[in-house]
């Protein structure tokens, strides 16, 4: 049998190893159980009226999506090295313990404290688990295999991410606990996997001591050119984490799906019924994962043929940012869902060919040290992202906050309601529908506004790493 032809995208498909699918499977998995409980979570820590949720202030959400951005963000830069000296089996075991104990933890626990320790800890299991993983990659792809293999890795963990919302919409069904005891129980099938293949040599010296991997690690990080890279995906990734971070809270209280709700079969449907019918979060926000699913492989195959790494990543930033002000822009499904399309189609443009760069420019005996650089824009964007995002809705845009204010300010009650029952108070004192009020409340206050902030920071991004790609063009070695 003859060599195949990598310029094609089955020839491409042909080239990738068992340990790369593998290390797919166990990506998938793991997107499965974290993504069970990241899109459905700020429901649980911060809507008002949630059944159940632990009713904490937006503020108090932005405050554990910073830290746990911090820890999940911070610790690859370390742990990449880590998974270098001593071995991605290894450290991929390592994970999912921790990950285990995260996900118990968040389950018995309902103190802010307790639940954000138990938060640190998922994201710490996290921190670990992915820089062996990317580290498998980047040794299993080859220059010509780069392109399709970082697609596929893209697309095969979307189906775990768009898995584990359906999955967390019928755990929650039972109770909200029941949502974290099942993805502790599927995040340990990965320990079975770990069985069916031989590790893939990291290409770093053994004898490395812990403090050589950290200076090695510091010194790495000190090349201008990838801390300028890397400050520039930190403010984009402040735009693109609030599709999870905001987004579900903003659907909940404003996106009227009603037209699209009444033609749909009720398991895709929300709990809450005050307004009618309405599409649960968690489905709106599937439709990003699907497409990723259908689209990302030969998109980013075709991507790769006719657009470099970096200009790709340019286009990302563009259509993202487009899709996150769209999105917010009205109470309409169907605008919000023509938001999230636009996102995505940015999401796959520029995501993997960030990681994919990273991985290209690593020195051979790096790679997972190099991706695991790849974390910090995660601690700056989505940490103070998040941080900021929850001010702003907190003030701006929850529909509970702004009932409050609309008793206060207009009709000048003194003692005002607790915040769960802010709306439900307000449509009762108005003596109108609960769709009716969440109009007024909507034309009055314009929560929408609390997306500019972010459309302007991607906006800054993407002229950041336009004057990037044209001084790139005087790197032959980093202009891949």
């Amino acid at each position: 049998m003859g060599e195949p032809d990598n310029a094609s995208f089955y020839g491409q498909t042909r080239g990738l190893t068992w340990p790369f699918w593998v290390a797919n499977i166990m990506e998938t998995i793991e997107r499965l159980a974290y993504y069970g409980v990241r899109v459905v979570i700020p429901i649980y820590i911060a809507q008002a009226d949630e059944i159940g949720g632990l009713h904490f202030s937006q503020s108090d959400k932005g405050l554990i999506f910073l830290w746990w951005a911090m820890v999940q963000s911070i610790l690859p830069v370390l742990t990449g090295g880590f998974a270098d000296r001593y071995g991605y089996k290894r450290q991929i075991t390592v994970a999912i313990i921790i990950k285990s104990l995260g996900y118990l933890l968040m389950a018995s626990q309902r103190a802010f404290w307790p639940f954000l320790a138990g938060c640190l800890l998922l994201a710490a299991g996290t921190a670990v688990f992915k820089p062996p993983v990317w580290g498998t990659f980047a040794k299993t792809l080859t220059d010509k295999t780069s392109g399709v293999g970082w697609g596929f890795f893209y697309m095969i963990i979307n189906i775990g991410a768009f898995l584990g919302p359906p999955l967390a919409h019928f755990l929650y069904g039972y109770s909200w606990p029941t949502v974290f005891y099942g993805c502790a129980l599927l995040v340990n099938l990965n320990l079975l996997w770990l069985l069916t293949y031989r590790e893939v040599n990291p290409g770093s010296a053994s004898a490395t001591g812990v403090w050589q991997v950290v200076v090695d690690t510091a010194r790495g990080i000190c090349n201008p050119r990838l801390l300028a890279f890397i400050l520039i995906i930190s403010v984009f990734w402040a735009v693109l984490e609030q599709l999870w971070d905001t987004l579900p809270n903003f659907i909940v209280d404003w996106v009227d799906s009603y037209p699209l709700a009444r033609h749909l079969p009720e398991f895709m449907l929300s709990r809450n019924l005050s307004r009618g019918p309405q599409l649960a979060q968690e489905w709106v926000i599937n439709l990003n994962p699907l497409l990723i699913i259908l689209v990302v492989a030969p998109l980013s195959w075709y991507a790769n043929r006719v657009m470099r790494r970096l200009t790709s990543i340019f286009f990302g930033f563009i259509l993202v940012t487009l899709g996150v002000y769209v999105v917010g822009s009205s109470m309409s499904i169907f605008t919000c869902l023509g938001g999230i399309v636009c996102f995505t189609a940015g999401e796959m443009l520029c995501s993997p060919k960030m990681r994919e760069y990273l991985a290209v420019i690593a020195p051979p005996d790096k790679k997972a040290q190099y991706l695991g650089y790849a974390s910090i824009p995660y601690a700056f964007g989505w940490g103070y992202g998040s941080f900021l995002a929850g001010q702003l809705y907190e003030h701006y845009g929850e529909k509970a906050g702004l009932a409050l204010r609309y008793m206060s300010e207009v009709l000048k009650v003194q003692e005002l309601p607790d915040r769960s029952l802010a709306f439900a108070r307000l449509t009762e004192m108005l003596g109108q529908t609960p769709a009716q009020v969440t109009q007024l409340l909507w034309d009055k206050y314009d929560p929408s506004q609390v997306w500019t902030p972010f459309a302007v920071a991607g906006i800054l991004a993407a002229v950041a790493m336009y004057v990037f790609i044209r001084l790139a063009r005087r790197w032959q070695d980093v202009n891949a």
